[in-house]
């Protein structure tokens, strides 16, 4: 097939690419390069059913494709939070302009959406059926509210002009080429890991994730992309979001500890103020995943915090 990876330069979106190139796919990887890397994506520029693309999905694109992966959005609190508004554009103009594609050219798209939108959660752990706690005024609602939105156009555009829509619900992933500046934990405890410093731990370092390896995810997204409205159990709908992560549970404080372990180093904690809005806990159910997809991640955190670290290793200069 034809695809297009919507930021596709990014740390999802180059591992997807790579994979679908992998299967004999023809892939177009569009980006604008706010987070996504070139150098991401160098090693596919020579390959022969690869094309990559500056381009922002504020604007519209017009390409003859068979599928859509929606990724473009940044992900990581600086980031999204560096321009509120230009995060709600990307992902609400973006997924207007990807639904207007895939309606046109009549191909499958998938809108990669997240657990944020549970938002701090009062039900645990979170299946696709809870509808979240969100601060629609907060510093993060900017990516919270527009993928919730997101979200709401998919299943418009499928019920209104029958697109094929997908949705999943990502929830935190990690692996090689996360950018090391982007805030998110398991790249801000490896960088200070690596460097000698202490780990940042945010209030009492007692709040929970759940951490899914790059591989898994990817693995969950085509999948999922590829799956028959036909070939869904009696009682679930395609169209319908699905939670694809890892529902092991971790505090911040554990995952330090295990961070020290992969990375060779005793670890050291300092302690700040606990960010506004910041989740308590977020664990996915994955039970419609299960029954959908037969999907289940298969790499444990400590093999793949090991991956992720010979990753930095080699790009983190110590003090």
């Amino acid at each position: 097939m034809r695809i297009l990876v919507t930021g596709g330069a990014g740390f999802i979106g180059s591992h997807l690419c790579e994979r679908l190139l992998g299967e004999g796919h023809e892939v177009i990887c569009l980006d604008n390069f706010f987070t996504g890397r070139r150098v991401n994506v160098l090693h596919l520029l020579d390959h022969k059913s690869f094309e990559l693309i500056r381009h922002d999905v504020i604007e519209p694109i017009l390409v003859e494709v068979d599928q859509i992966y929606n990724l473009a959005c940044p992900a990581s609190p600086i980031h999204y939070q560096y321009n509120p508004v230009k995060t709600v554009k990307t992902s609400v103009m973006g997924a207007i302009n990807m639904l207007g594609l895939a309606k046109r050219v009549r191909a499958r798209i998938l809108q990669a959406s997240t657990s944020e939108v549970y938002g701090d959660p009062e039900v645990h752990p979170q299946p696709e059926s809870y509808w979240g706690s969100v601060n629609p005024i907060g510093p993060r609602s900017c990516y919270d509210e527009s993928k919730r939105l997101a979200e709401t156009l998919m299943m418009d555009y499928h019920r209104q002009n029958r697109v094929d829509t997908r949705i999943i619900r990502i929830f935190n992933t990690y692996g090689p080429r996360m950018l090391a500046d982007d805030g998110r934990v398991v790249s801000n405890f490896i960088v200070q890991a690596l460097r000698g410093e202490d780990l940042t731990i945010y209030g009492e370092g007692t709040q929970t994730r759940s951490f899914c390896y790059v591989d898994d995810l990817v693995e969950g997204m085509i999948r999922l992309m590829n799956v028959a409205p036909g070939d869904a159990p009696p009682g679930i709908d395609v169209h319908h979001p699905v939670n694809v992560g890892n529902p092991g549970e971790f505090t911040m404080r554990q995952l330090a500890e295990e961070v020290g372990v992969a990375a060779g180093v005793e670890v050291r904690l300092r302690h700040l103020p606990l960010p506004q809005d910041d989740p308590r806990q977020r664990r996915p159910d994955i039970t419609r995943a299960q029954q959908l997809l037969g999907w289940q991640p298969t790499i444990p955190l400590r093999e793949g915090l090991r991956r992720t670290v010979a990753y930095f290793a080699d790009r983190i200069k110590k003090p």
